[in-house]
């Protein structure tokens, strides 16, 4: 019963939760708000003051997607297709490999070493050395510098577009300017090799056959030398001479058909390892695509009509009669042919790019074109293999005489033919490989930053200030979160219990640090606390009908230290203040207090008086506030509890009752003896005081509850030690205005006359 009463009362409390409340939450902790935002704001201050300035360079690139083959591709790349997000995040994911940062480093070393004023560099240097020494430098390792260089790093892709920003901080401004241009450098030159990476293989494939065939042409002409020097035949007659140019002719494009065949091999081998790395099944697809009959035959159909078309023509040349009709016949029929093999061969990159990954169609259609060109040329290979052939036979019916000299003379014609047409294809490969642009531009290079861009010392400081007071707040609710104690009057009357006053802080008492003003009624009687125990006073009054059966009323506290004393002792004195008879008594056998509050012995008292030492009118002593009287606790009985459970006090009590209007007693905390409990039985109604910032709510409702379980009366509770600046403005603004010294006052210290209230 007593739980749902108490999570009740919690949601009742949580319910009312308001505004006002988190305001006088940071009111009650305006101090220690004070103390963080101000310390933050000190430490941002100091750190912005103090933090190393950094510069920023940028370099900016523009991405474009490859164009495929050279001739193929727009004579301004990038214009016609711009890059997706993926194949910008893909090159992002280059720039940032460690491949890029191990370039970047090496050339970075190098200038380092190159530029001999240290002083421009930072991030290069070993901070742990403090002497620079050219012979044992103090520059970080090559593998310390590319692992900064990640974390230095910043590559972005500007939001819909192909544009790249690789931007460098560091605390030397050439520093990072030097850094963002060696990145854009490393990158470009690594995606030009890329670009490059086939027309360089075929153009080194080319100068290998360049310099072979160079070396046995000359093998071939010094044969012929040696031949005629020895006497043989110097010359051959117009029909062998014509036979060994034309079969040179066709035997130097047979041996050129093969070159093309094994560079174009080549060529096939590195890019079918590459699309079989990424992905093997398209691979294996697009082989067994391209082993369709009908692209074979239309091949060996248009290499035939080829070679025809050119033996037509050799035929024409050598008798000298054009026939121009049987060309055109040939070239129309090539064209058909061709013109079937195109759509064929669009009909196949369709279906097999179709279900490729956009990264891989490019890289399939190459296959796709390189497979095509090789089997054009093995068909082309074959037909001119015929061709020599029946040439041969022809060259092996010349004279014995003559022979010798014509296939030495034949060897050196096809040599030299075979050279020039290689020579010709290395050229236009080594033009195809330095005309390939690659597909990285940098449209801005990186400049030396005048200005740094960090740090941002205002953003610093008003960070600074911004955290403090987050974590200023934040510990005051934290604060208030775990901190269970009673605050407000509301903390008392969202539990069911009556709140008879709440008194405030003794403002003397909390800056001189002395008890000089605690008997604040008497002392100050036009203070806002006295004013507060005069409240209390008519409260406790009329908080019956029959005001004349409330006179022996029970001070008490949850637990030690809460000020029950000292409320008891003002609550008497403003009774007494009303011309009302009033007694207390020290009933605090264990740790009595009154004496030293009327700064009195304690013996005599009632200890005493009980155990017939002293006579009544010895322990009864008159305060200074006039019809206020008290009588302390005398010497500490061994059994407290049973002194005041005794006959003789209840007949001591009742013999007090005709004397005094009034009889407060000043007992124990509830919780930490049962003499609270003995003295409510007796006492004619019971307050309990709880202390603001110090009493907890478990231990107040455990205090009412034994309060309450005996069916004694209780009259409230007094909130004490309550700050009304902090929580109640208004409260205290009212009671200073009526409480202050008038301007016409002559002593504003003199006390004001009694009011008699009743």
């Amino acid at each position: 019963m007593n739980n749902n009463n108490s999570n009740n009362n919690f949601h009742s409390e949580q319910s009312t939760t308001s505004f006002k409340d988190y305001l006088d939450l940071i009111r009650n902790n305006i101090i220690p708000i004070l103390i963080i935002t101000v310390t933050s704001l000190v430490f941002a201050i100091i750190y912005a003051l103090n933090a190393v300035d950094i510069y920023k360079s940028t370099t900016v690139l523009k991405l474009s997607k490859p164009q495929g083959s050279i001739l193929d591709a727009p004579l301004m790349p990038g214009f016609s297709d711009f890059g997706n997000d993926r194949f910008i995040a893909n090159e992002i994911e280059v720039l940032k490999s460690y491949t890029i940062r191990e370039k970047v480093a090496k050339t970075l070393i190098d200038s380092f070493l190159v530029v001999d004023e240290p002083d421009t560099f930072s991030l290069l240097l070993d901070n742990s050395r403090f002497e620079f020494d050219r012979k044992n430098s103090n520059l970080i390792s090559s593998l310390d510098l590319i692992k900064k260089l990640f974390s230095i790093t910043s590559i972005e892709q500007k939001r819909g577009l192909d544009i790249v920003e690789i931007s460098i901080e560091s605390p030397a401004p050439y520093e990072a300017s030097l850094i963002a241009n060696a990145y854009a450098d490393a990158y470009r030159q690594l995606n030009l090799e890329i670009n490059r990476n086939q027309l360089t293989l075929v153009k080194n494939f080319l100068s290998s056959q360049r310099s072979e065939k160079l070396d046995q042409l000359s093998q071939a002409e010094e044969l012929i030398k040696s031949f005629q020097e020895k006497g043989g035949i110097v010359a051959l007659d117009q029909q062998a001479s014509t036979l060994v140019t034309e079969i040179a002719k066709f035997e130097s494009q047979a041996n050129m058909t093969k070159i093309e065949v094994l560079s174009t091999e080549k060529v096939l081998v590195s890019l079918k390892e590459d699309l079989r790395r990424k992905d093997p099944q398209i691979s294996t697809y697009i082989e067994s695509g391209m082993t369709q009959e009908y692209l074979k035959s239309l091949q060996t159909e248009i290499a035939k009509l080829e070679l025809n078309k050119t033996l037509a023509l050799n035929e024409t040349k050598s008798s000298r009669t054009g026939d121009d009709q049987l060309i055109k016949e040939y070239d129309k029929k090539i064209n058909q042919l061709k013109t079937k093999l195109d759509k064929q061969v669009e009909i196949l990159k369709t279906s097999i790019v179709a279900s490729t990954p956009e990264e891989l169609r490019t890289l399939s259609q190459k296959i796709i074109e390189e497979e095509i060109k090789l089997q054009s040329l093995q068909t082309m290979l074959a037909q001119l293999n015929i061709i020599v052939r029946n040439y041969d036979q022809k060259f092996n019916q010349l004279p014995k005489t003559t022979i010798e000299l014509a296939r030495l003379q034949r060897n050196r014609e096809s040599l030299e033919k075979l050279y020039i047409l290689v020579e010709e294809k290395y050229q236009e490969a080594l033009i195809n490989e330095q005309s390939q642009p690659g597909n990285v531009y940098i449209i801005d290079m990186a400049r030396i930053p005048t200005s740094p861009s960090k740090p941002n010392r205002m953003l610093i400081i008003l960070v600074g200030f911004v955290m403090g007071l987050g974590l200023a707040f934040g510990f005051a609710f934290i604060r208030n979160y775990f901190d269970n104690t009673i605050k407000t009057p509301e903390d008392i009357q969202n539990r069911n219990i009556n709140v008879l006053s709440w008194i405030p802080q003794i403002e003397a008492m909390t800056t001189s640090g002395t008890t000089e003003f605690e008997f604040i009624v008497h002392q100050k009687p036009d203070s806002i606390p006295s004013e507060a125990f005069r409240a209390l006073r008519t409260r406790v009054q009329y908080s019956r009908i029959d005001t004349a059966s409330l006179k022996v009323i029970l001070v008490t506290s949850s637990a030690p230290s809460e000020g029950k004393t000292m409320i008891c002792a003002n609550l008497a004195g403003s009774f007494a203040q009303s011309n009302k008879k009033t007694l207390i008594i020290d009933c605090d056998l264990r740790k009595p207090r009154v004496h030293s509050f009327f700064k009195a012995n304690r013996y005599p008292g009632l200890i005493d008086y009980f155990f017939n030492q002293v006579s009544f009118d010895e322990i009864l002593r008159k305060s200074e506030q006039e019809n206020l009287y008290y009588i302390t606790a005398g010497t500490i009985p061994p059994n407290p509890a049973e002194t005041l459970e005794s006959p003789r006090m209840r007949e001591f009590i009742e013999g007090l009752r005709d004397k005094f209007d009034y009889i407060l007693l000043d007992s124990p905390p509830v919780i930490a003896v049962t003499d609270s409990e003995i003295l409510s039985r007796i006492a004619d109604g019971t307050i309990l005081v709880v202390s603001a910032n110090t009493t907890e709510k478990e231990l107040m409702e455990k205090a009412i509850e034994i309060i309450r379980q005996d069916n004694v009366s209780f009259l409230g509770a007094v909130l004490n030690n309550f700050i009304y600046k902090s929580s109640y403005g208004s409260y205290y603004k009212y009671y200073y205005y009526y409480s202050r010294p008038k301007k016409g006052d002559s002593n504003p210290s003199a006390k004001p006359p009694v009011i008699n209230n009743n």
